[in-house]
């Protein structure tokens, strides 16, 4: 049966939209998305649900509830519950039905929904105890010795606990034992070494789940980086590799941050210049 894809809405979050423009102006990026009276853009921090019948694959869980309130302020993450759980259970699912998260790398906003939700004095814990937890090998050793302008984004307790699940699988190539055919990774360095890019043959095209390399539609624009990438230049030479080769497939994106728009489909506008459009679940391939 064709896989059955699922956008899972997650907890949202603020951040600073000059942080996430790079050196795009506030001009020009403000069109685009409107800031609050703190200067913030709102972002989404949602998974993919993978149904494939007889076996669900998550890519992401994307940052969660496990900040104690003075931080989810920081970050500006409104919600005090794990939107993403109430998401599994609107389509009757638990996180202990999952049996494959993928996790392109282990910032928090990406992975931070592994874990249970902040309570005061508590230590927290590891949900989806049924899963296989994939991570490449060279975001893994980010996560385990991060450099000063990234320690911040990390979650100091997560590598153990996902060391002590026995259920880690750290990868190397383009593939993962837990997953199978029907999936492939590209490494992506720009934004943080070792970055995973997720392909998945949805049986009607081409899926590539984003993550970083482009968190929503306005990132789709070549030129435009976020001041949190590590190095601008080779996200923009990646960015146009993968949109030249999914536009020629006809394939589609799946965007982790935009606030509105989970699918979208590379083109190119009158002057050549990539574009996302907008799609359902459904609307691609062929």
């Amino acid at each position: 049966m064709p896989r059955r894809l699922i956008a899972l809405e997650g907890n949202t979050q603020r951040l600073d939209g000059g942080a996430m423009f790079g050196n795009c102006p506030r001009a020009l990026w403000e069109r685009w998305i409107a800031p609050d009276d703190r200067h913030r853009i709102p972002l989404a921090c949602r998974g993919l649900l993978v149904d494939e019948g007889d076996r669900l694959v998550l890519f992401e869980t994307g940052v969660g509830a496990f900040f104690e309130p003075k931080l989810r302020d920081r970050y500006g993450v409104v919600e005090d519950r794990h939107v993403l759980l109430d998401s599994l259970a609107a389509h009757g699912l638990s996180h202990e039905d999952v049996q494959v998260a993928v996790l392109s790398h282990l910032h928090f906003d990406h992975a931070g929904g592994l874990l249970t939700p902040y309570r005061d004095g508590a230590q927290p814990e590891l949900l989806f105890p049924r899963a296989r937890f994939v991570v490449g090998r060279r975001a893994w050793e980010r996560a385990r010795a991060p450099h000063p302008r990234d320690r911040a984004s990390f979650i100091p307790e997560l590598p153990e606990l996902l060391e002590r699940s026995g259920r880690l699988e750290i990868v190397d190539g383009e593939r993962a034992e837990s997953l199978g055919p029907g999936y492939r990774f590209f490494v992506s360095d720009g934004h943080t070494p070792g970055m995973l890019v997720s392909e998945i043959d949805t049986g009607r095209g081409p899926l590539v789940f984003a993550a970083d390399l482009i968190p929503g539609r306005p990132w789709t624009h070549l030129p435009i980086t976020m001041g949190y990438d590590r190095f601008a230049e080779r996200v923009i030479d990646e960015k146009r590799e993968l949109l030249d080769d999914l536009h020629a497939r006809r394939g589609a994106l799946f965007f982790t941050h935009d606030a509105t728009t989970p699918f979208a489909r590379p083109a190119r506008d009158e002057r050549g210049r990539f574009q996302a459009v907008p799609v359902d679940a459904g609307g691609f391939g062929g």
